[in-house]
């Protein structure tokens, strides 16, 4: 297993053909108290780059991104039920979905954690 970054500040548990992605903790720092998430429909295909899931914190709302093309395969019910656990674990049980990818390959170009974090600290 694996974890990459993409610029749009999700992170990527690459597992063979299949990955879990969520939102970072630089993410959750810039949304502040998330209050809501509408996360993809489950079996439903994305394109790369689509908006998957929409997270809403009290200042701001932001589009959660497909970081490959694939199928969602689950969902987390928990983050439903309790947003506050994308503040409280971005990196654990606050993961949004659950994808398989249609081509593992189209991550090699995220970021790894060092460069993720230097971006990230970039974006202040």
């Amino acid at each position: 297993m694996s974890i990459k970054f993409t610029p749009d500040h999700e992170w990527v548990l690459i597992d063979g053909n299949n990955a879990t992605v969520g939102i970072t903790q630089h993410a959750q720092d810039a949304l502040g108290d998330v209050v809501f998430v509408d996360l993809p429909e489950v079996g439903k295909t994305y394109a790369a780059k689509d908006a998957a899931a929409v997270v809403e914190s009290v200042k701001a709302a932001a589009d959660v991104y497909m970081p490959a093309n694939g199928v969602v395969t689950e969902v987390n019910e928990a983050l439903r039920a309790d947003p506050a656990l994308a503040n409280s674990d971005p990196l654990g049980a606050g993961w949004f979905f659950k994808m398989t990818l249609a081509n593992p390959a189209e991550l090699d170009g995220l970021m790894d954690e060092t460069s993720y974090t230097s971006f990230a600290a970039d974006a202040h």
